[in-house]
Order: C-alpha cells, then structure tokens, then sequence
C-alpha cells in the first residue's frame, strides 16, 4: 500500500507516524560515546535511564496516539541499539520524505524502517548530498515557513551537538522554492546541557494554529528570536526558563490544533495549554527525557490532514 505524505506544519490533525521503540536499547553507553551533554551527566551520575522504564514511557506515548486514531508504524528492532529518537533519521516536508545526513554510527537506525520508506513513492524520497547535515530535530514545516535550526560559528566540527549545517538550510530552500525557509543560529554545548539547544524543537515549537512555546537564551542572535516574536505575536509564546528547557518543556507532541501529549511533569505549560483551550495527553516521559530528547524527538510525522 503506498503511503501519501503529507505534512505542511506541525500541528494539523496527525493521520500516521512513526514512534520509536526502546526495546532492546543497548546497556548505557560508556562516557565518550555521549552523543549530548544531558546523557553525558546522566552516564556521569549513574542515573542513565534503563530500558524497561523507557518500554514503560513509550507504551504510554502510543496509548495516548491510539486513543486519537493514529496509525502508527515502528521500526524494526536492531538488537541493542537506541531507536528511541526516529525524528533525528528523517523527516517529511509536503509530498517529499527526506533521509537525515546523521552521525554515521547511527545509519543502521535509518535501516529499521526502510520496510516504511519502501511505501512511499521513489520519486519522493530524498537522500542528501554528503557535504549537507541535516536532522529532524531542525526543521518545523509550519504553512508558508520552513523553520530550520543550524549553528553558523566556524567551529561548527567542534560540536557534536551542531547537527544541521548551512549546507542544510541551502538544500531545503533549493528543494522547496516557493516556502520562506528561515534558519535559526542556535546555541551550542558539548558539556552543559542547559546551554545547549541540541536542535531547534530543543528552544522552539509551534502549538495549536498560532502559538508556541519558546525559550529566548537558546538563540545565538536575538534577531532571531524578534523574527518569531514578531510572527506570532508576543502574547501568543509561552516563555520557558533555562531550568524548563533543560526539562525540554518545548519538545511535547501535537496530535491535533486542539490535542497536546506533553510530559506530566511540565505543571507550567500544561496550565497554560489547558488555560488556552488545549485538550493535554499527559504521559510520564522523564526517564527517556535524561538523553536529551522528548516526545516530538520520538516521532516521524507522515501524514497530517
């Protein structure tokens, strides 16, 4: 059956995805294979989280998509591999599925779900050039904009954090002509976590059909930050502290204009998304939250209405 992309935002009323899985997830990593300053303290600390908790938080993340009618897919399971974060390996823009330029040790992810990809017509799928970095977490399709998180200090190879390059940015605007493409300069740590925006869903993500949650110190220019301020209006961005950013209040999961899955712990917005007319799915996501991802790192979005 051939699968018929559609995505144009982030919140249109969600029709298929694919979820992650933490099954098999591999034992904790040893410090220097940390792919982010969070799981690095978390290693540190001995509070890596463990899989049979992960299991437990992803089953509620699905529960809450079936009570929606999603359909949702899953990708094969690699034997102790870390298949948590499915946004980091592709993405959907339009009618187009894009393969993500990601570390190269995490390639045989991509592979578990290439049964998915196979549905999607050939002429549809794009694989980048090389010399272009690019991953999920950056890029927000939102209406006429494409949104894209990017770091533009010359010591971007320094940063195993500076996942999307401008080499990016120029490949979505040649790829999508007619959409204002909009890059972000985003800011980068290897060792602390709450200075490091990992990517752009990590300091900003649309809700509903004209809000978002925001947190200004994650963008290296303050023009940036104006430029969104000024697009949906100051009244209309909930402002996270630094401390929420590390929590990633920012990376919850829309399931519709009205439907928000966020994480239970997030008392702050979740008022504020109720108090503003939002029904909120709230699940347990804390555990898999310590590797430096949350809910919308964990989904693929194919079609949205």
């Amino acid at each position: 059956m051939e699968l018929k992309l559609n995505i144009t935002n982030e919140t249109n009323r969600l029709r298929a995805v694919i979820l992650g899985t933490a099954q098999s997830n591999g034992p904790t990593p040893k410090i220097e294979e940390a792919y982010d300053p969070k799981s690095l303290e978390h290693i540190k600390a001995g509070t890596y989280p463990i899989e049979k908790d992960m299991v437990t938080e992803m089953e509620a993340f699905k529960t809450a998509l079936e009570k929606h009618g999603v359909t949702i897919y899953r990708p094969q399971i690699i034997e102790n591999c870390n298949q948590i974060f499915t946004r980091d390996i592709g993405f959907v823009i339009e009618d187009k599925f894009i393969k993500a330029n990601i570390l190269p040790d995490r390639e045989n992810e991509y592979q578990a779900i290439e049964y998915i990809v196979e549905n999607i017509d050939k002429s549809k799928v794009v694989i980048p050039p090389n010399e272009v970095h690019i991953e999920g977490g950056d890029v927000m399709p939102w209406n006429d904009h494409i949104f894209i998180g990017t770091y533009k200090g010359s010591d971007y190879k320094n940063y195993i954090t500076a996942r999307t390059n401008m080499e990016g940015v120029q490949f979505i605007k040649s790829l999508f002509p007619n959409k204002i493409v909009r890059e972000f300069d985003l800011v980068k740590s290897n060792l602390e976590a709450r200075d490091n925006a990992l990517h752009l869903d990590c300091c900003f993500q649309p809700v509903g059909k004209d809000k978002g949650i925001i947190y200004k110190s994650g963008f290296r220019e303050e023009a940036d930050y104006v430029y969104l301020l000024e697009l949906f209006g100051k009244e209309n961005l909930f402002h996270i502290t630094r401390d929420e950013m590390y929590h990633m209040f920012s990376n919850v999961f829309s399931i519709s204009p009205e439907v928000v899955v966020s994480e239970q712990r997030f008392t702050r917005l979740n008022n504020w998304l109720r108090d503003n007319g939002f029904t909120v799915e709230e699940i347990p996501y804390y555990e898999i939250s310590k590797q430096e991802g949350l809910l919308r790192c964990s989904t693929l979005p194919l079609i949205r209405d």
